[in-house]
């Protein structure tokens, strides 16, 4: 009996190679591939999920034949792919869930880990399936079809604008038996989208996406959804009486812009949440030159430029009935016969002084004009993300944005956001303390960089801080960290990473 079983097993695994051989050798070919998503068990076996298992069924039991052939286990982020289970796809991806009655650590590890388990396993499978050629994808809903969506789309998604030749991308579409999923499925669609839109503003290279191109690359985007732009110059600028977004750009001979974006499609009533996003398009370190090694990223130095963007145009085609504010200083950082001195005094447009002893400092410089203008909308509350110190990548690595709020409950929020999109923050310490480090001089009101050891990123937020509006609540998310490239992502390739967009429009549709 021995010998028989192990005879039989010798012939299916033939017949699976088979298969195979002969699937594969018409990749050529427009074939259609499918994810499909697997539980492990405490005894070193599978559960299918409930669309795996509708799909066994229809397959006379062969999916799970090939699964115990495979070896009867599938681990967290891990695929198979099995060939002419059916006529009617080339492939079928078997993808990890891990184990489907895990204990969480929601409160320690801030993450809806059942949710980030479908994103991994939803790309995983997806990549699985383009890398033997197959281009035409349907993906199950893993019982959370919009965090399947995301996890798809991020994970196919590459940035190879200036390549010759284009990697063909694979084209995902929701399995047809993942029954009133579609809604879900279509707005997980959109989030990455939004995502994927910043990545490729963040890996633009400077000279292809200036401050003026950038303006007229987001007027392009955001018009036909409905989304006013309004692009201020120099000299508006000027009467705006912007001095220390001015400054910034004295370096460059690309001319600055400040982006006014608009999207009201709340109560006419309501004020608007308002989003600040930092637009330094490249970051030389302008006289206090950076290193040369790295200085490339620096053409992501507009990372919170191209997060909230892509918040409004996920917000835009979601139809999120919100009214929302952007506002968005673009400069070149560069070192120049005109750029702005190491201990030079500049005056910002409420009027303090600011002394700027390290111009690579500048991020903070062009947001403290930003806020102040903020004050013109009244807005319920005002957002700054900036990629702004590197102290914030010392402190957090790439694992979560970190914030600055005087807000208890808005930080509730995002937090929340956060852990349900994958994309996690942390908050950090506003204390007098660190006001104390660039507000106590005798010469002028404030440094732009703080005069103890350490806690750079906490200084940088107190110097912030001090342009908000009154009575005004504010957060401000430093993304230095998580802006990439990216080498660790589960479901991102290598590159900017667009983080945190969708953490910012969960955070905006939470409130409506």
């Amino acid at each position: 009996m021995a010998l028989c079983s192990r005879r039989m097993k010798y012939i299916r695994l033939c017949s699976h190679i088979n298969n195979f051989i002969r699937f594969s050798s018409t990749l050529g070919t427009a074939k259609k591939g499918l994810v499909l998503g697997a539980y492990s068990n405490e005894n070193n076996g599978v559960s299918l999920t409930p669309v795996a298992a509708k799909y066994n069924e229809l397959s006379g039991g062969k999916l799970l034949e090939q699964i115990k052939l495979a070896g009867n286990e599938v681990k967290a982020g891990k695929c198979f792919v099995f060939w002419g289970l059916d006529k009617e796809y080339h492939s079928v991806a078997i993808a990890g869930l891990g184990k489907k009655s895990v204990t969480h650590n929601e409160d320690i590890e801030l993450l809806c880990e059942d949710n980030e388990a479908v994103r991994i396993a939803a790309s995983a499978g997806c990549r699985a399936l383009d890398s033997v050629g197959i281009k035409n994808i349907d993906v199950e809903d893993f019982c959370d079809a919009e965090s399947a969506a995301e996890g798809s789309n991020l994970g196919i998604w590459k940035f190879q604008e200036y390549k010759t030749k284009k990697e063909s991308l694979p084209q995902v579409s929701l399995f047809k038996l993942s029954e009133n999923a579609s809604d879900d499925w279509q707005k997980g669609v959109i989030k990455a989208e939004a995502q994927n839109l910043a990545r490729r503003l963040a890996d633009t290279p400077a000279n292809l996406l200036t401050p003026t191109i950038f303006s007229e690359e987001v007027t392009n985007m955001l018009m036909p959804l409905g989304v006013d732009v309004k692009i201020y110059d120099k000299e508006w600028a000027t009467n705006q009486k912007m001095f220390s977004f001015l400054g910034v750009a004295k370096g460059s001979i690309e001319p600055p812009k400040f982006l006014e974006i608009t999207y009201n499609k709340g109560n006419n009533s309501d004020a608007p949440y308002l989003l600040v996003g930092k637009g330094v398009t490249f970051d030389a370190g302008g006289i206090s030159l950076k290193p040369a090694q790295g200085m490339d990223e620096m053409r992501a130095d507009m990372g919170g430029a191209a997060a909230v963007i892509g918040t409004i145009f996920g917000l835009a085609k979601l139809c999120v009935p919100a009214n929302v504010k952007i506002l968005i200083p673009l400069v070149e950082n560069l070192p120049s016969g005109s750029a702005i001195k190491p201990g030079d005094v500049i005056r910002a447009r409420n009027g303090k002084t600011i002394c700027v002893d390290n111009t690579d400092a500048e991020g903070r410089l062009i947001l403290a004009d930003a806020l102040c203008y903020s004050a013109e909308f009244k807005p319920k509350w005002v957002l700054d993300i900036a990629t702004l110190t590197g102290a914030m990548r010392v402190a957090l690595g790439n694992a979560a944005t970190g914030v600055f709020t005087n807000s208890n409950s808005l930080y509730t929020i995002l937090q929340k956001a956060g852990s349900l999109t994958g994309d996690r923050v942390w908050r950090m310490p506003l204390w007098k303390h660190f006001t104390k480090q660039v507000a106590e001089n005798t010469a002028y009101d404030l440094n732009n960089i703080g005069k103890g050891k350490g806690g750079g990123s906490c200084t940088a937020a107190a110097f912030l801080k001090e342009f908000v509006p009154e009575k005004t609540n504010w957060l401000h998310l430093d993304i230095a960290g998580v802006m990439g490239p990216q080498d660790d992502s589960p479901y991102l390739h290598k590159g900017m990473t667009g983080r945190p967009t969708r953490t910012l429009i969960e955070f905006i549709r939470a409130q409506v």
